[in-house]
């Protein structure tokens, strides 16, 4: 399929149909595991309603059971470990890359180093659409190989550099497009990382070719399914930053010493208690339930990950996007971030990234999403008393402080003592803050059991989802359809679909 964004002309939907069924097979992925759904948490939308702590529990253990899979992998990331250690000691540049989550994830990566190291264009970072994609994924960017090489080589990648491209499915083409393009430029060979068994991926024509490809290292990281069915802001870009990480943030003087920290590292993430996060969970939902918004207060050491989890609510269960400023009149989004510190937007996002921003700024795509649009986002203190004036707010701040997070809504407050490790504060505030966005969004029926009901089909990995769920649906209603013809009712429904609407929903209505 061409681009929706770029696109100039009017595509019918029969038309998109047949466009998208011509290559339907090469998205077709229901059988891969990050696809799949947990068995603990087959009736997770039931119980969020009958007990929340017992909810947190739940994905508590699912995210240590992801964990503790990783306790095998440390051979593997000592390796990536020391190829980025090797490329910074001579004094080349380290590139991450992803969409979607594992975008947000490198982006997340990028701004820890320069908070640990400062400032330095030895580490960059970017994902699928820019900087601009953080707020909102850009529609198709995710599909285009050529979209990934394009970003790599305009950042300034050469024969020298180091790309660690990550994908939670091993199948995204704008990743794959950058890994195979980093293989032809540099000396060094490029990491793929993913999140799916080599034998499932192989039958996905691109997954096969950069699987095989010898110029290319890959790094499995399989963990399988996610809490809520193909979630993989969830517990696979937990694992997949997680992995990176360790091997960018800390010098390791060998082998047997990495392996020590690595396993500290991995149990300490294990010992928090979620169930402490009741009372927030159950807070927030209220407020969206008698009409109130959430502003999400911060200081910029974690911002980048609080933002990330408020952002990825939206494609994942058709939430309205973040408000931006230039669009008069639009609906807001029920939780927003700010970083009061920052006077104005500019000032904000260059303190939240610890550098100024990077946006796509291609001629073609018509200033849609360059920086001015970017900041339009306004994450700024005036973007907050902005707000604050025109819906009705509840303040959540989440603070770094003295080695501490505090976690304050009204009358609930938690502190964490977690220290001052970068990594490990961030981690664990993306799976608290991961788990609490979940349950919210099971308080306010935007999922069945652990099937993501709401998922919002904007690339062709995602309709192929949307079709796959519908069908199950109409399978538990007694009734049949095709999948061309779930496909066609599909893009007739997202013709005029708002953000805030089920898709699967409104189709399966529709037989």
């Amino acid at each position: 399929m061409l681009p929706i964004l770029i696109k100039a002309r009017y595509v019918s939907p029969a038309t998109k149909t047949t466009e998208f069924l011509k290559i339907a097979q090469e998205f077709k992925l229901g059988h891969l595991q990050t696809e799949g759904f947990h068995p603990k948490t087959s009736n997770l939308s039931d119980l969020v309603k009958r007990d929340v702590g017992e909810a947190l529990r739940v994905l508590q253990e699912v995210d240590a059971d992801a964990l503790a899979l990783m306790e095998d992998r440390a051979p593997l990331l000592w390796e990536l470990a020391k190829e980025i250690r090797d490329t910074l000691s001579a004094g080349n540049k380290v590139f991450m890359c992803g969409c979607g989550a594992t975008g947000r994830l490198s982006l997340v990566l990028e701004t820890l180093f320069r908070q640990k190291f400062g400032p330095t264009d030895q580490v960059i970072s970017f994902m699928a659409g820019g900087d601009y994609a953080l707020i909102k994924s850009v529609e198709s960017f995710e599909d285009r190989t050529e979209y990934g090489e394009r970003q790599l080589l305009e950042l300034g990648f050469g024969p020298e550099d180091l790309l660690l491209a990550s994908t939670e499915g091993g199948e995204t083409p704008f990743v794959i497009g950058a890994a195979q393009k980093a293989a032809a430029t540099s000396r060094r060979r490029p990491f793929f990382l993913y999140c799916n068994p080599d034998e499932l991926l192989h039958p996905i024509t691109r997954s096969r070719e950069v699987l095989k490809n010898n110029a290319i290292q890959t790094v499995n990281l399989s963990v399988g399914p996610m809490a809520i069915s193909g979630s993989t802001r969830m517990q696979a870009s937990t694992v997949l930053m997680l992995g990176i990480g360790v091997g960018l943030l800390y010098t390791h003087p060998d082998a047997a010493s990495f392996r020590s920290f690595y396993g500290d590292f991995l149990s300490r993430l294990t010992m928090t208690d979620y169930a402490a996060l009741r009372p927030f969970t159950e807070k927030e939902a209220r407020s969206y339930q008698v009409g109130r918004y959430v502003n999400y207060v911060t200081d910029p050491t974690l911002a980048i990950s609080i933002l990330t989890d408020t952002t990825e609510r939206s494609p994942t269960f058709s939430l309205r996007g973040f408000e931006n400023r230039l669009d008069h009149g639009s609906l807001h989004a029920l939780a927003y971030l700010f970083i009061p510190e920052g006077e104005t937007s500019a000032y904000a996002w260059s303190e939240l990234l610890q550098r100024p921003p990077r946006p796509v700024e291609w001629p073609e795509l018509g200033g849609r999403i360059n920086q001015e649009r970017l900041l339009g986002f306004d994450i700024s203190r005036q973007g907050l008393g902005h707000r604050s004036q025109l819906v009705p707010s509840d303040e959540f701040a989440i603070i770094h402080r003295n080695g501490s997070v505090t976690l304050t809504f009204s009358e609930a407050h938690v502190e964490y003592s977690w220290g001052e490790d970068p990594l490990f504060n961030h981690l664990m505030i993306k799976m608290l803050l991961n788990a609490h966005s979940t349950l919210i969004m099971g308080l306010l029926g935007r999922y069945e059991g652990n099937v993501m009901t709401w998922v919002r089909p904007s690339n062709n990995k995602l309709i192929d989802r949307a079709a796959r769920y519908i069908l199950q649906v109409l399978h538990r209603q007694g009734k049949s359809a095709s999948y061309e013809a779930v496909v066609g009712k599909i893009f007739e429904e997202i013709e005029d679909l708002n953000e805030n609407e089920p898709v699967v929903m409104k189709v399966a209505a529709r037989f």
